[in-house]
């Protein structure tokens, strides 16, 4: 279901931003707070490591102004992520994203302050005070960055100049969100249809290959039309990376984004390396399909669409909401339960409408709930989105557990609950299947999944990489200098049993995660992770399933490869990818049997 504009949404089937704020007018009375909470943590300023009491203080003080200030600027974001063309919105998360700004700024003295003094000396100050020992691990990861902070004026001047930064994200945002406009195509039935960006993967998925070729063409066109513009705003983002990465004196922005999760650049390679020989398992799936499909030549536009031809599933949300619930009943009654304030509080904003965020996600803060933004449109790849989200917000709401300085877990970590949730609804689904034409659908599911999360995502992480290293050699990031790298690896990664059209050079323009540089590598680690993990639940390995809820409430308290260490998964290793890719082999090789 699609309604055209917000107004038209039921209220039943948005997000409750009430329960952030009443209205509009209650959160810009939130400025006066958080002023004086700024004003207080900026009393500190040369007094913070004065003594026991001073930090703890600081610390009580600081975490006051950092959960209002983050409170408001979610609001202003979930605000207008609702509905982007609204200029009202726009206003709001704008003014709120400048005010954010100077609150950086002022309060930039803070770390390079307290790194003033020995590690030796901060610890005596822990030691000072029993209250300060919930405290000792943020210090210790503080201080592994003392040798990339530098003087408090520089630390400013740094914090100024990063206020101007963000442009290349900011104009990819409008362009993929408040103006686009793909054309309209003709749908299954010859009836014309607007092509947006949350219906694209439905028509990509029809069994009429004309509709899948106009929806193709249309998509990149409009990127086609607009690439060098695309390139520059992603140059700058590149740009960016190694200014912060340069000044702050790490060896490359891939080593600056890791050093936060304490993680070995090893991690990254091991990952490109082990899907690099994993990749004649996916030839060898292309093959399968372009055999299932009755095609003479796959295309990539035909990797989408189901292989059997008479199942086209319809889901509506309710009946997706069940089927998730079933689906994850093996994570036990406590989850389930917990799981249900999803929906009874309104956690979740369902149905797209126009001008709203396309895709999907789960944010939350401290002090809200894990909200869920989705665009449901009755596939079942909108169940398997819905599943995927809420792993997520499950996992911020048992990380809330966790003391407020702890509740945020590692980015690396990030997809590991979403993508256990997507195995566990895709082993369910399997299993229910009553045709062996069922069972095909979700076999196939799984091993896109596998394809497009751990394949495909590594094909994006090796791209930023290459784009990075090219441009620290001074080769020119120009339009064709990003469209031929990415075809070559679009090549390179789907072979020869896929014609690789010359349109998906454009592909990388289309990607919103490249700039939130070398994030997209941990989809891979999570789904391996995940897998790993499922796999253990759904043999009733309890003692499996309670080291993973384990892992769940244990927020940020430990650094995130030790976290999965304690849940059975070590990421140290080519294990974790490699075992992956060979429950695809197995679920490959089931595939071929029943066709």
């Amino acid at each position: 279901m699609e309604y055209k504009t917000r107004e038209e949404v039921p209220t039943e089937y948005k997000w409750d931003l009430e329960a952030l704020y009443p209205s509009v007018e209650a959160y810009e009375k939130d400025f006066l707070n958080l002023d004086k909470l700024v004003e207080k943590v900026l009393s500190y300023k040369g007094k913070i490591m004065e003594s026991s009491d001073t930090l703890y203080n600081f610390y009580q003080d600081y975490e006051q102004m950092t959960r209002l200030n983050m409170k408001m600027y979610m609001y202003s974001h979930l605000l207008c992520d609702t509905d982007t063309s609204n200029s009202t919105y726009q206003k709001i998360k704008m003014h709120f994203e400048k005010i954010d700004e100077d609150i950086e700024s002022k309060l930039s003295f803070i770390s390079p302050e307290m790194l003033e003094k020995s590690y030796d000396e901060v610890m005596k100050l822990v030691d000072g005070k029993d209250e300060l020992a919930m405290y000792r691990f943020d210090l210790e990861k503080m201080y592994r960055y003392k040798e990339h902070t530098l003087s408090k004026e520089i630390e400013e001047v740094i914090t100024k100049a990063s206020n101007t930064f963000g442009t290349g994200d900011e104009v990819f945002y409008n362009f993929d969100n408040a103006d686009i406009n793909l054309g309209f195509i003709k749908d299954e039935d010859g009836n014309e249809v607007e092509l947006t960006n949350s219906n694209y993967i439905k028509y990509m998925s029809s069994k009429k290959r004309e509709v899948r070729i106009e929806a193709f063409n249309h998509m990149y066109a409009y990127f086609k039309q607009f690439k060098n513009t695309i390139a520059a705003a992603l140059k700058g983002n590149i740009k960016e990376n190694f200014f912060s990465s340069d000044i702050r004196k790490f060896e490359s922005p891939l080593k600056q984004s890791l050093y936060a999760d304490n993680i070995d650049i090893s991690v990254y390679d091991n990952l490109i390396e082990s899907v690099h020989e994993g990749l004649p398992l996916l030839y060898d799936y292309m093959d399968v399909r372009k055999k299932a499909l009755g095609l003479d030549e796959l295309h990539m536009y035909d990797i989408y669409v189901d292989i059997v031809s008479d199942i086209n599933p319809d889901i509506p949300f309710e009946k997706g909401k069940k089927i998730v619930f079933e689906a994850l009943k093996p994570l036990g009654e406590q989850y389930i339960k917990d799981l249900n304030k999803a929906f009874e509080q309104h956690w979740i904003d369902i149905y797209p409408n126009k001008g709203k965020k396309s895709g999907a996600y789960s944010w939350g803060c401290y002090d809200s709930y894990p909200y869920l933004l989705l665009n449901y449109n009755d596939t079942v790849d909108s169940v398997n989105t819905m599943a995927h989200e809420l792993g997520h917000s499950m996992h911020s709401y048992y990380s809330k557990k966790m003391p407020y300085i702890y509740h945020d877990y590692p980015i690396f970590l990030a997809e590991i609950a979403s993508t256990v949730n997507e195995v566990l609804l895709n082993d369910y689904m399997y299993h229910q299947a009553k045709t062996k034409e069922e069972k095909i659908l979700y076999l196939t599911e799984f091993l896109d999944k596998v394809r497009t999360t751990i394949y495909r995502q590594t094909m994006f992480a090796e791209f930023e990489k290459i784009m990075h290293e090219k441009y620290s050699q001074n080769e020119p990031l120009t339009e064709q200098n990003f469209s031929d790298t990415y075809y070559q690896l679009n090549k390179l990664y789907y072979g020869d049993r896929v014609v690789s059209d010359d349109d998906i050079r454009y592909e990388w323009a289309r990607i919103p995660h490249f700039y939130t540089s070398f994030y997209v590598y941990k989809y891979a680690t999570g789904l391996s992770s995940a897998i790993a993990i499922a796999s253990e639940i759904l043999k009733g390995n309890t003692k499996a399933r309670d080291a993973y809820l384990e892992l769940l409430s244990s927020g940020g308290k430990d650094y995130p490869l030790q976290l999965l260490k304690q849940a059975g998964v070590d990421m140290t290793t080519k294990e974790p990818i490699k075992a992956s890719l060979a429950m695809f082999k197995e679920k490959l090789e089931e595939l071929k049997k029943l066709i």
